[in-house]
């Protein structure tokens, strides 16, 4: 099993190939949370997540020990752990092979191929393109695992060295949760240098493969559903992190798709900084409650990588706007007349807020004759100017259409809301 003394080796062993990533304090969220929160921001890495970290471990022992096939290496992953093999393997100058699922991110698949890797897409889960990947090694390559692996784990465990090295007095550790590799690793380090700190783990609730399995006593296999956090949407937990896990983790929670989404624009907005959803798990844990920070606790989030594609991220900010009342849609008719278009948007303007989209349609099913049929998409400050502008505009005879912006007649939404 990995110790602490051999991530301190695994340290030294890859000093000169990754980034010592910054641990930065957030007055923002300490405020929020009446407690010090401080991010491990592993976004800030080299290829934009923790993965090198243990990509570069197995493939410089490996090199040193010969055990690594002169024909290359074969792994698989949905991205973050393929652009670490291929970045290592250039490095040590030699041929790698990914084997990826068929939903991974195209920007993760090319970044991959931009480091050099030859990539297979296979699998509907990451187990079958494990399993495929093993095949592929059959021909003569290395198989790495991207988390069942002690080098590996040794070198995600670098992370908890870093930590301890800046903030010794520590008190709770937020890590997300997938194969395992990564809190396995940390955890390593942290309880064997002082048990007291907290090991907390957080799973997408699509995915719980790691509760699951400690409920049951071993490694079992979970249905998983769609998640932004596709970093740790992984089904079945590795052998030996689970081994790891259950000695030496605190606690295990869930986060739904909501928090994630939510941590994710709320670590955009307020410290600008881009966070894939596993990455921003940790966070949506203290969002969700299922983590309750003590006061004054200080707390590392682990933000474990910033690979996202942007269309997603785009939906996500959007999505954000309008739960936070920053973006307001309104749907109406108006009489088809000259200049009845222009005082509409006139008393907009005069109200303060910025035209995003406007749809101006004559054929509208449900219109008279004599109507068109607009929709709006507005920039607003908040909920409350929101409210002025439906105000002024019942007050001045529109008729507006319930629409499914929070605040406008909708339902009311189990999504946080982002202050």
């Amino acid at each position: 099993m990995p110790t602490l003394e051999k991530i301190e080796q695994t340290s030294r062993l890859i000093d000169d190939h990754i980034f010592r990533t910054p641990l930065v304090y957030s007055p923002t969220l300490s405020s929020r949370f009446d407690s010090h929160i401080y991010l491990k921001l592993e976004n800030l890495q080299k290829t934009g997540s923790f993965k090198i970290r243990g990509a570069a471990a197995k493939l410089i022992r490996g090199c040193m020990q010969n055990t690594i096939s002169s024909k290359g290496v074969v792994t698989a992953s949905a991205g973050n752990h393929a652009q670490g093999v291929a970045l290592a393997a250039r490095e040590a100058g030699l041929p790698a092979t990914v084997v990826m699922p068929q939903w991974s991110s195209i920007s993760k698949r090319e970044a991959t191929r931009g480091y050099g890797g030859n990539i297979i897409i296979s699998g509907a889960t990451l187990e079958e393109s494990v399993a495929r990947a093993r095949e592929i090694a059959k021909e003569g390559m290395t198989f790495i695992h991207p988390f069942d692996d002690e080098d590996i784990i040794c070198g995600q465990g670098t992370i908890g060295l870093e930590i301890l090295s800046v903030l010794p007095d520590v008190e709770t550790i937020i890590v997300p949760v997938g194969g395992g590799g990564l809190i396995a690793g940390i955890s390593s380090v942290i309880k064997a240098t002082n048990p007291r700190i907290r090991m907390i783990g957080v799973e997408a609730a699509a995915c719980p493969s790691a509760q699951m399995s400690m409920r049951v006593g071993k490694c079992v296999s979970v249905q998983a559903e769609p998640s932004l956090a596709d970093g740790i949407s992984v089904k079945q937990l590795g052998e030996i992190p689970f081994q790891m896990i259950r000695k030496q983790v605190d606690e295990l929670v869930t986060v739904q798709e909501a928090y994630i989404a939510a941590s994710i624009q709320i670590l955009l907005d307020r410290k600008k900084m881009l966070a894939e959803g596993a990455a921003a798990a940790p966070l949506a844990a203290l969002l969700n409650g299922s983590v309750r920070p003590r006061r004054d606790e200080k707390i590392v989030l682990l933000v474990s990588g910033g690979n996202v594609d942007i269309p997603l991220l785009g939906r996500i900010i959007h999505r954000g706007l309008v739960e936070n009342g920053r973006i307001m849609r309104i749907r109406l008719n108006l009489s088809d007349r000259p200049g009845v278009l222009a005082r509409l948007l006139n008393k907009v303007a005069a109200l303060e807020a910025n035209i995003l989209h406007i749809y101006h349609d004559r054929s509208a099913q449900r219109s008279a004759i004599d109507e068109t049929r607009v929709e709006l998409e507005l920039e607003t400050r908040n909920d409350a100017h929101i409210r002025e502008i439906e105000n002024a505009l019942k007050a001045d005879g529109y008729a507006m259409e319930p629409t499914d912006c929070p605040g406008q007649g909708a339902g009311p939404t189990d999504s946080p809301v982002l202050v």
